[in-house]
């Protein structure tokens, strides 16, 4: 499983000077005369493979042409928003305009579709509010998107297929392969929209394809082919984890069999030769600069044309911190940022659930579910909507003369609820909800001004906030940080609603970890300024510069929380376990008068083949390491290379994109497993060659006497077939390849089937009627209009 050992070079040998052979570092050595005659005789069998490659081109090609069919036919229907073209076409608009939006997602493959509508000279006006929206009415080249992905999904079938050329597989093997995603109906449904999943697969492919072409010039060590393939994969890689995050799956396969490469380049026993540990020190550096340095430089890199394109005010302002928003043009938060000044009256906000601190005077109970007392305090809450009882009046927590002092970073100060006129609180006492966390409560003056008074204090903590900065408006994100006890004013969306008792509103408690940025409020206003205020007079902002790595950072941090928060239900969200076997599929779209609808879901056959395969993959090696445990060599070497290096490395490929969604706490969906699927695809085309096919080389662990006992056990059959004087490797090659070519025509004729009967749900249409649907509807695939 280490390395793709199965790959061959069609006639590259045959541009080798006679009488030297490769080293790994690129020079050569003079071989014997068996050796050299050994030599001529691969030359001649590569050039010969070369020439009668012309099959292996034909079928690339006409597969290639089916890729593009079957993924551009029909493509402008539906001519409306379908599922999560909501999203990335937004997004593409958003571009267009240069207008700062936030997404889960590295930009990678959403600038992608902004350079197609740039490329057609879209303006981006249409922001993909809801399905259904029509494109034609509004306008939008939505061909223009959708072709980006098209186009990546039919080049994706050709990558598997040359996958499996470049490995060293039979025509029919590469046909299987390529057959189970040019056929598959989630392959089709996905690249045919304006999604990501088209761009993130292709680019997997190719990185695949790219490390085997590397892997096969390995005794070519630092030539300019070295190099070119060896940096392909490492941007490819590049663009796969720049379009989603899972694309780290993909450097996990390929950084597998690189380590195990070194390793055994390390190795003074390697039959090649040992390296000197300079020359290991090449090689390993070549790695690190193909694998490593180039793919982290691209990535950041699209992460600057990001920055550089959203330069204007948007609806993504609110996820990032004030220093970053003033970065941006035309934003509110510096055009309408106020000064706070002691015994203003503001409304503060949670950043993240958008919840206001409130209080009203219903008291806590006496006793909460789980039986633990409370302090039976005022609540204070998390409320949704502008009210009154949101309204905090700010005071000092010493005496100041006049009016007008600015409230200012790191002061400790007090809040007064305006309409209870009680003062906030926490102290050693368990939440409602969280026995770790501090009660939040309210109490009356007598006690706020006497015993309690050091329970009312609090300090203002702006993030990133220098010493003396002004507390504002919107512009200061800031932590409230109890002074006594240091924890933090907190809630959260993962927090559980009050019960009936309050309303069903946020809780409201004190955090001991300062540092999560959930602890994070603004105040959104101070109400009743006069129109003439001087306070309300502004500046003219500039726009401020920030240092890329601080935006990229912060934009890190923002994204991989938000992408683990999302752990909502979803209808049509799935479990892993489910995938291979295709349980059920993702409604995308439905029209009611036409009874039309795409619904994704793969080609059942194709992945229950598939996934079936990978079990009796693991079953074969099972059987191979327990039949030579009890000393039974069942395999040759040369088959056991392949299954163990190639066909494993497949199999590593799918394990990897499979496996880590079992530790996801997000909404998963099908289209995650396409990936790993592709990879299960590349694993059935090797194992239907080493089930069904023999080759002449394999036949060279025979012994005379067991070719002669085959020779003599058929010469009934040999006389029928007019070839009695053929040798016998040659006449069990060719049945073998005669098997190999049925088994994958009845597995493609069947795929094709599986296909055209689920095709209108891929493509939308024609609309199918009541028994149509419900013949359709396998498992728990839930169709539309099935009565």
């Amino acid at each position: 499983m280490s390395t793709p050992q199965g790959a061959r070079q069609r006639g590259k040998e045959g541009s080798k000077k006679r009488g030297t052979t490769p080293n790994p570092d690129g020079s050569t050595a003079m071989m014997n005369g068996h050796a050299a005659e050994n030599f001529d005789k691969l030359k001649k069998a590569g050039k010969e493979a070369v020439t009668n490659e012309w099959d292996y081109k034909l079928a690339l090609a006409v597969i290639t042409v089916l890729a593009f069919v079957t993924r551009f036919w029909g493509i402008s229907h539906p001519d409306q928003v379908v599922f999560d073209e909501v999203h990335f076409g937004k997004f593409a608009s958003y571009y267009l305009q240069r207008t700062y939006f936030f997404d889960v997602h590295p930009p990678f493959g959403k600038l992608l579709f902004a350079l197609a509508g740039w490329l057609v000279g879209y303006d981006g006006s249409f922001l993909f509010e809801n399905i259904g929206d029509s494109y034609v009415t509004n306008r939008v080249p939505y061909v223009a998107y959708r072709s980006m992905p098209a186009l990546m999904g039919s080049l994706t079938v050709t990558a598997t297929y040359w996958i499996m050329w470049e490995s060293g597989y039979s025509l029919p093997a590469c046909i299987v392969a390529a057959s189970l995603v040019l056929f598959d109906n989630a392959h089709i449904g996905q690249t045919r929209l304006i999604l990501l999943d088209a761009t993130l697969v292709f680019f997997m492919a190719l990185s695949v394809l790219s490390y085997i072409r590397f892997y096969k010039l390995r005794h070519d060590a630092f030539s300019r082919k070295w190099w070119k393939w060896l940096l392909l994969t490492g941007i490819s890689m590049s663009c796969v984890i720049s379009t989603k995050y899972v694309g780290a799956f993909t450097f996990f396969s390929i950084g597998v069999p690189v380590i195990i490469d070194l390793w055994d380049l390390l190795d003074i026993n390697r039959k090649q030769g040992p390296l000197s540990l300079p020359d290991f020190g090449k090689h390993l550096s070549a790695r690190i600069i193909g694998l490593i340095v180039v793919p982290l430089l691209m990535y950041l890199f699209w992460f600057q044309v990001h920055f550089a394109i959203l330069s204007r005010s948007g609806p993504g302002d609110d996820f990032m911190t004030p220093e970053f928003q003033e970065t941006l043009s035309d934003n509110l938060m510096t055009q309408q940022a106020v000064g706070i000044d002691y015994f203003d009256n503001i409304a503060m906000r949670h950043k993240e659930t958008k919840v206001y601190l409130h209080s009203h005077p219903d008291k806590y109970p006496l006793r909460y579910d789980d039986g633990r007392i409370s302090s039976q305090g005022q609540q204070v809450t998390g409320y949704p909507h502008n009210d009154t009882n949101n309204l905090w009046q700010i005071v000092p927590s010493q005496p100041l003369e006049g009016p007008g002092h600015r409230v200012k970073n790191g002061d400790i100060v007090r809040f007064r609820h305006l309409v209870t006129d009680n003062w906030l609180l926490t102290h050693d006492v368990a939440s409602p909800s969280q026995p770790t966390n501090q009660e939040f409560t309210a109490v009356g003056a007598e006690d706020a001004n006497g015993p309690r008074l050091n329970d009312t204090l609090f300090e203002i903590r702006i993030e990133n906030g220098k010493p003396g900065q002004e507390f504002k408006t919107m512009a200061s994100h800031f932590k409230l940080i109890h002074f006594p006890t240091k924890v933090a004013m907190w809630t959260s969306a993962t927090l559980p609603p009050l019960p009936e008792w309050g309303y069903k509103q946020a809780e409201i408690n004190g955090n001991k970890n300062l540092v999560q940025s959930s602890n994070i409020w603004y105040v959104e206003e101070v109400p009743g300024l006069p129109a003439d205020s001087p306070r309300l007079i502004k500046d003219e902002k500039k726009v401020k510069t920030m240092p890329f790595m601080k935006k990229y950072f912060e934009l890190q941090r923002a994204m991989f929380f938000h992408n683990n928060a999302l752990t909502s239900s979803h209808p049509y969200a799935s479990f892993p376990i489910q995938w291979p076997f295709l349980l059920r599929g993702v409604s995308f779209w439905t029209e009611n008068d036409t009874r039309q609808q795409i619904y994704f879901l793969g080609n059942p056959i194709g992945w229950w083949f598939a996934s079936s395969i990978l079990a009796v993959f693991a079953g074969i090696l099972l059987a191979d390491q327990v039949s030579v445990r009890r000393g039974v060599d069942a395999l040759d070497t040369r088959t056991r290379s392949r299954l163990y290096n190639s066909t494993g490395f497949f199999f590593l490929i799918w394990a990897a994109h499979y496996f880590p969604f079992f530790i996801m706490g997000r909404q998963l969906f099908l289209h995650h497993y396409l990936p790993a699927h592709l990879a299960s695809a590349l694993v059935a085309g090797a194992l239907v060659e080493f089930v069904f096919n023999i080759e002449p080389a394999d036949l060279a662990g025979f012994t005379e006497a067991q070719l002669q006992e085959a020779k003599k056990g058929s010469t009934k059959t040999q006389a029928q077939q007019g070839v009695r004087g053929r040798p016998v490797r040659e006449r069990i090659a060719g049945q073998s390849l005669l098997a190999t070519w049925a088994a994958s025509a009845v597995i493609v004729a069947v795929l094709i089937w599986g296909f055209i009967f689920f095709a209108p749900l891929t493509y939308g249409r024609p609309g199918l009627s009541v028994e149509e649907v419900n013949a359709r509807k396998w498992l728990n695939y839930d169709l539309h209009f099935a009565k």
